[in-house]
């Protein structure tokens, strides 16, 4: 359940179908999304819309604004995307997959340096 909050105007249907069709979106990542928070405020220069996410590993934030605010759910939702890929994806990112290589090389070296000193 989405919980959706405006300041200083009402939230119509179409403007709830698009920020849930926009959740939606994350739901690619295999991960469940836990009390997303949106609030949605009305100023003078556009439309200000904040998300908090929670998911079991972190918590997500997101903050965006437009004039138009189906620009700005977007905007938004493209944040929370960012930030849900870089956490999905952390341990198999290219530095980590370095560190073992490394290991590897180091731990084949020692077991050739043991095989030589028990054969001799």
């Amino acid at each position: 359940m989405i919980k959706i909050t405006s300041k200083h105007f009402e939230v119509t249907e179409s403007i709830r179908e698009r920020i849930e069709a926009r959740l939606d979106k994350l739901a690619r990542h295999d991960v469940q999304l836990i009390n997303p928070h949106i609030i949605l405020e009305q100023e003078k220069q556009g439309f200000k819309i904040e998300a908090s996410v929670g998911i079991p590993s972190a918590k997500l934030f997101a903050q965006a604004k437009h004039d138009d605010l189906y620009a700005a759910i977007n905007a938004m939702g493209q944040k929370l995307e960012k930030q849900l890929n870089r956490l999905t994806h952390k341990p198999e990112s290219q530095r980590h997959a370095t560190l073992k290589i490394e290991d590897e090389a180091i731990d084949d070296d020692f077991d050739d340096n043991l095989e030589e000193e028990y054969a001799a």
